[in-house]
């Protein structure tokens, strides 16, 4: 694990491509939150954790304590390259946050995910990490399209 470098970001933007799972005004979303990181690094609202396999990044994810939430940490974004997935990468992203909450003496990570099948290997993935389904908001992104929340207890 590692900060984020400015050079990370074309690796960045091609893995979330790559995965499949975002479109393009996710995947915009997702590269002006780093942008946010990168351009002002005082900021303590969003953090990023970078992970390489082989000298080459292999995935991201983005996080940071929930405002106004006591105890509590958000995991905004997750993505691993999905010639890396299955090897161990999103697991020690998603312990990277683990650690980050428990440095606070926080006590839940929470995040929010799509329901569209697109999404389905990350909710699987979500639930195998160990994080319960807490909430679905119907038709919450679009008519069709769920807000799942899933949460981790510490």
């Amino acid at each position: 694990m590692r900060d984020l470098k400015l050079s990370d970001l074309p690796h960045l933007d091609r893995i979330l491509r790559d995965t499949g799972a975002f479109n393009e005004e996710e995947v915009a979303c997702a590269m002006e939150l780093l942008d946010i990181v990168l351009d002002n690094p005082d900021q303590r609202d969003y953090l990023v954790a970078v992970a390489d396999v082989a000298g080459e990044v292999a995935g991201y994810v983005l996080y940071g304590p929930t405002p106004l939430a006591s105890g509590n940490v958000t995991l905004y974004w997750i993505a691993v390259c999905p010639q890396t997935q299955g090897q161990g990468v999103g697991q020690r992203l998603m312990d990277q946050v683990e650690r980050y909450c428990q440095s606070l003496q926080g006590r839940l990570i929470c995040l929010e995910t799509s329901s569209q099948g697109s999404y389905d290997r990350t909710r699987s993935f979500y639930r195998k990490a160990g994080y319960l389904e807490e909430s679905c908001i119907s038709d919450f992104y679009r008519i069709g399209d769920n807000r799942i929340t899933f949460v981790k207890r510490l």
